[in-house]
C-alpha cells in the first residue's frame, strides 16, 4: 500500500526555486544589456565620431531658430554624429539643449559627439575673412562686399575715405550693411585717436581734411616706409602755398581711382577738374581713396623736413629733394631710366607663340 505525499513535499519548493532562478537570470540579462547600452552610449558620446565623407572635415549650417530635433537631424544627415537620438539625449542630460547656437560649423573628421556638442553650445562658428586693401576706393570696397557670397543683404556705398582698410572677420549670413558699419566705425575710432594726438601747427583744420591728404599719400607710394616722408613733402608744400601736383588726384578726377592702364595725358594734366592738384591750390574736395593706418598716422605726425619734391627712382620708390634744382636733376635721371627701359623693350625680340608663324 503506497504512502500519501507528506505536506510540504519538494514539488512546491521546486516551482518556487524555478521562479527565483528565472528572475535572477532575467535581471542579470537586463543588467548586462544595460551595461552594454551604457558602454555604447558613452563610446558614442566620448569616442571617435564618424569619418568625414569628403576631406578633413564636414561643414554644417545650423539656421537661426532651429529646434534641437532639427539640429540633431542635420548633424546625422551630414555624417557628423551617428545617432540623432543619442545627440538629443546628450544635449538634454548635459543641459546644453537650450544653449545651442546657430551658425556655420566646421567639424573635423571623427570628432567625438561630446566635442561637437560643446562647439555648438559655445558657438565656435566658422570665422571668415574679408580684406579691404589700403588705397581702395569706396566703390571698390562696395564691390568686395557685394561679391562676398557668404554675406547677406545690401550695403550702400560709403562716402570716400570713411572706411578703414583692414581684414575683417565675419560669419556666414552676416548683413553687408552691418559689416560696412564696422569698417566705418573702425576708421572713426582710429581717426579720433590720431587727431587727438596730432602734431601742432598742421596746415589743415579738420579730421576730414587730414583724411583727404592721407588718401593722396596712400596713392603716391607702395613703399610703407616712404609714407611719412611723402606726408612731410605735402605738408611742407601746403605751408608754402604750393600746389600739391599729385598724379593720383588727376587719375581720380578721370576714372574715380580706377587704373588708367596708360600714362596720364597732357590734356588730363591741364584739365581743370576739382581733383586736379596741378590746377587747384590746396586739397581736393574729398579723399581719393580710403587711406590705411600708416598714411593717416603719417599725415597727422609727419617728420620735420625741408623737402618739397619727389620723383620715382626706378626701383619702386622715390628720390626726394628740397630745391627745384635738385628735383630737376632727379627728374632727368628718372627720364633716363624710362628711356633706357623703352629702348630695351624695342630691342628685345618677341618670342613667337608655339605653333605660330616663323
Amino acid at each position: 500500500m503506497s504512502a500519501a505525499p507528506r505536506p510540504g513535499a519538494p514539488g512546491g519548493l521546486t516551482r518556487g526555486r524555478s521562479w527565483a532562478v528565472g528572475l535572477i537570470s532575467a535581471g542579470a540579462t537586463l543588467a548586462v544589456i544595460a551595461v552594454v547600452a551604457l558602454a555604447w552610449a558613452l563610446w558614442s558620446y566620448q569616442g571617435a565620431g564618424p569619418m568625414a565623407r569628403e576631406g578633413a572635415g564636414t561643414t554644417v549650417l545650423l539656421r537661426q531658430g532651429a529646434s534641437l530635433t532639427e539640429i540633431a537631424s542635420s548633424l546625422e544627415r551630414a555624417g557628423v554624429v551617428r545617432s540623432s537620438s543619442l545627440f538629443m539625449a546628450a544635449a538634454q542630460i548635459t543641459g546644453a539643449a537650450r544653449q545651442l547656437k546657430a551658425g556655420e560649423y566646421a567639424f573635423e573628421s571623427r570628432a567625438p559627439m561630446a566635442k561637437v556638442l560643446e562647439e555648438i553650445r559655445t558657438g565656435q562658428v566658422v570665422r571668415r575673412l574679408l580684406t579691404i586693401p589700403e588705397g581702395f576706393t569706396s566703390e571698390m570696397a562696395a564691390e568686395v562686399l557685394q561679391g562676398t557670397s557668404a554675406l547677406s543683404g545690401d550695403a550702400p556705398q560709403a562716402p570716400e575715405g570713411t572706411i578703414l582698410p583692414d581684414t575683417y572677420q565675419f560669419e556666414r549670413g552676416d548683413d553687408r550693411a552691418a559689416v560696412l558699419k564696422r569698417m566705418m566705425d573702425a576708421r572713426d575710432q582710429l581717426l579720433a585717436t590720431l587727431w587727438a594726438r596730432r602734431q601742432a601747427g598742421l596746415p589743415f583744420a579738420t579730421p576730414e581734411e587730414a583724411v583727404t591728404l592721407a588718401s593722396i599719400v596712400e596713392k603716391e607710394t607702395g613703399v610703407p616706409g616712404e609714407r611719412p616722408r611723402i606726408a612731410a613733402v605735402f605738408v611742407n608744400r601746403l605751408r608754402a602755398g604750393m600746389r600739391l601736383e599729385s598724379d593720383p588726384t588727376i587719375i581720380y578726377g578721370v576714372s574715380r581711382g580706377r587704373p588708367l592702364g596708360r600714362g596720364i595725358r597732357l590734356s588730363e594734366l591741364s584739365a581743370p577738374t576739382p581733383y586736379n592738384t596741378y590746377q587747384i591750390t590746396g586739397l581736393p574736395p574729398t579723399p581719393i581713396c580710403n587711406p590705411g593706418r600708416a598714411a593717416l598716422a603719417a599725415v597727422l605726425d609727419p617728420p620735420k623736413t625741408t623737402e618739397l619734391f619727389f620723383v620715382a627712382d626706378g626701383t619702386g620708390g622715390h628720390v626726394f629733394a628740397s630745391t627745384f634744382a635738385e628735383h630737376r636733376k632727379n627728374v632727368e635721371k628718372w627720364r633716363a631710366v624710362e628711356k633706357s627701359r623703352a629702348a630695351m623693350a624695342v630691342s628685345t625680340p618677341v618670342k613667337p607663340a608655339p605653333g605660330g608663324a616663323p
